[in-house]
């Protein structure tokens, strides 16, 4: 038994461990937090479209769920967990703070209009960021909890699973606050030279709780008990199989006899108990094969279904939920529903009769995830009912604003002459194929070229003076902007936003206001001849009618196949794997989760379906086929009892010695006999000759 010495103790606990439960909850609380708002921040921030924060968003989470096995190879095999954790904790908390910096809009914004002038920095920050980020949430992902575990001595094991009971606490809990808090952060509105929306504020919290757990994890240093690395089974593992691989490619002729299993051609250098054991383990890994479509659906949540929410109500009476709020339906979802199904819903079905297995429960996860993206996808459709027509990517929308105090008659290619009376705007946009076309106002007509943007809604502003510049600022979404008619500037502000001081003649930009719906509005400030009149409001999209409550179902049906497909997946997984080989089955797990969040790239830039409900009817349809073939695999899956077949197989491999061991001394027997024999005749033969 290790005799593992602290200074302190605790209840019964050393004190060690409550360094490490803080850590672990702040570094929770920051990595959930930051991915609460990323997609958010793409698509507002960087100006990225749908498809593309999506893909950026999936690979960052991929690499999040790849580097683990590098974290657990590095610290089982070279620097020790304690010390991972510390240098790669640094890495995270950089990584957190560029994020921060990168959200700060002053920082390029030398025209003062509240837009970065230099995106290529703030890309490049932020794509820095989120890599080193992934580096180290990834990397010490798997050597917390472990080196948490190694503070207990051999006999402590009550209290070694009640620290994981509360070490799992600390991870939901800080999941859920950072989710409802970093939201409400960036709804803030905050700047030195103009307010926008404060993405800055919602990454800098999350910085600061990062370097608090690296500071509370380097106050512990002095209580902890730091085991030297003892070699990484993975490694073992992959150089057997290579080895086996290689072995069998070298004996390949038919003149070499074949083995029961292609793994049996590493016995001639590999122990035959490290040999079952693989082979137990590749019996479950070959099961995780078609997984990854389940994860390529479950982490949508934080990336489509967030963009969703963007175009619905939020108001819940006087409380205004915020989109990427509303992901805090899967956390508490969570802690309601893994109660519930251990203690009534599993054994209410074994009272019925039914064989409700593991790999059952992770087929039936399967097909809710699937019901859930059909949830999404009618929500969709009726969200799309609500929206107005945009412009294909190669077509243009164009509106009309009449910035002037009289009535102008307006000619456009393919349209009928329209009079647009003062401070007023069109009552609808007009659709062109062609990038630039000819506009005449005015009697006696005035005419201008306008080039527009593929893809893109503008409004065309005519001056008062209609000789003078015509302006064409892009549309918004979620988001209202301010015309000034006026010969002299004004300075505009609101109750949710400031806009500073507008030119005359000119216009703000847009400006994201904290508000439940998805919706753009202008307004028009009249010129002085109409001052005396309100000012003119035009809305470019109405405010969405549907409510981010019909969400709820969908978050219903993916939390429940959560709790039936993850959490019964990994017990089974640890059930049918020996104990040494724990390492193994965990690296396979978050390698099926970083896959699945590859096939959202792919098919987010290779499908490109133009409608979004059919893309999730498309991802639907491939969760119920991949779920199919897995019902299938799992019907002729065999379980089995590693404890038993290893402790089968060492009573084998010790009668093997004990044969072995019979045989040798009655050899040795025998041949001390011929021996004996050999000496008897030889005398004899002496005798002989001397007579």
């Amino acid at each position: 038994m290790k005799k593992k010495c602290f200074k302190k103790w605790v209840c019964g606990y050393p004190l060690s461990i409550f360094f490490i439960v803080v850590n672990e909850f702040c570094e929770r609380f920051s990595y959930y937090g930051m991915r609460a708002v990323l997609v958010l921040y793409f698509k507002y921030f960087l100006r990225w479209d749908d498809d593309l924060a999506t893909s950026i968003y999936h690979t960052f989470v991929a690499l999040c769920y790849l580097t683990p096995i590098l974290g657990a190879i590095v610290a089982d095999s070279w620097l020790g967990k304690f010390k991972t954790i510390i240098y790669l904790s640094i890495v995270y908390a950089i990584g957190q703070v560029a994020m921060a910096v990168s959200a700060i809009h002053d920082i390029t914004d030398t025209d003062r209009d509240g837009t970065p002038d230099n995106m290529t920095f703030h890309v490049v920050l932020s794509m820095v960021g989120l890599f080193l980020i992934a580096l180290g949430t990834g990397g010490i992902k798997p050597c917390v909890a472990a080196f948490g575990g190694d503070q207990f001595s051999d006999h402590q094991d009550r209290q070694r699973r009640t620290f994981f009971s509360v070490f799992y606490l600390c991870i939901n809990g800080g999941s859920l606050l950072s989710t409802i808090i970093t939201p409400i952060l960036r709804a803030q509105d905050c700047g030195i030279h103009s307010q926008q929306k404060c993405y800055s504020l919602a990454f800098g919290v999350p910085a600061a709780l990062m370097l608090v757990a690296l500071v509370v994890f380097i106050v512990g240093s002095g209580m902890y008990y730091k085991a030297e690395p003892q070699g990484n089974i993975m490694l073992d593992v992959c150089k057997c199989i290579g080895f086996a691989i290689k072995n069998r490619y070298r004996h390949r002729s038919n003149q070499y006899p074949k083995r029961q299993h292609w793994m049996d051609w590493a016995e001639e250098k590999y122990d035959k108990l490290l040999i079952a054991q693989i082979k137990m383990v590749l019996k479950v890994l070959f099961l995780y094969i078609p997984l990854p479509m389940f994860w390529t659906l479950f982490d949508q949540k934080g990336s489509r279904w967030t963009l969703q929410a963007t175009t619905m109500n939020g108001y819940f009476g006087s409380l205004v939920i915020q989109p990427d709020q509303m992901q805090t339906v899967n956390p508490i979802l969570i802690l309601t529903l893994v109660p519930i199904m251990d203690s009534v819903i599993y054994p209410l079905i074994n009272k019925c009769g039914l064989n409700f297995t593991p790999l059952k429960r992770m087929t039936v996860g399967m097909l809710l995830a699937a019901i859930a993206f059909v949830c999404a996808a009618l929500v969709q459709i009726e969200i799309d009912k609500t929206l107005p027509t945009f412009p294909s990517t190669s077509q243009s929308q164009l509106k009309l604003l009449n910035m002037g105090s009289e009535t102008v008659t307006i000619k456009m290619p393919g349209n009928d002459p329209l009079n647009l009376t003062a401070a007023q705007a069109s009552n609808e946009y007009f659709t062109f194929e062609a990038g630039q076309i000819n506009i005449s106002v005015g009697h006696p007509e005035v005419r201008n070229t306008i080039s527009l943007a593929k893809g893109q809604r503008q409004t065309l502003l005519i001056p008062l003076t209609i000789t003078d510049e015509w302006l064409m600022p892009q549309e918004g979404n979620n988001a209202i902007r301010f015309v000034n008619g006026m010969k002299t500037a004004v300075n505009v502000s609101i109750p949710a936003a400031n806009f500073g001081l507008i030119e005359p003649f000119s216009y703000s930009n847009y400006s994201l206001i904290k508000n439940g719906n998805f919706f753009s509005l202008l307004y028009l400030i009249p010129s002085d001849k109409l001052c005396q009149e309100s000012i003119t409001a035009a809305e470019d999209i109405k405010p969405n009618s549907v409510h981010m409550a019909l969400q709820i179902p969908q978050y219903f049906f993916i939390t429940a196949g959560e709790v039936m497909f993850s959490v019964t997946g990994l017990e089974f997984s640890y059930s049918q794997a020996p104990s040494n080989m724990k390492a193994v089955l965990q690296a396979g797990w978050l390698f099926t989760v970083a896959i699945g969040n590859f096939i959202v790239l792919i098919v987010a830039e290779l499908a490109k379906l133009p409608k979004q409900w059919a893309e999730y009817v498309l991802f639907a349809s491939l969760l119920v086929a991949v779920c199919f073939i897995f019902s299938i695999m799992a019907y002729f899956y065999t379980y089995i009892d590693p404890a038993e077949i290893e402790a089968q197989f060492k009573k084998n491999v010790n009668e093997d010695d004990e044969d072995n061991k019979h045989k040798l001394q009655k050899t040795e027997v025998e041949m001390n006999k011929r021996d004996s024999i050999k000496c008897h005749d030889e005398d004899d033969k002496d005798k002989q000759t001397k007579m």
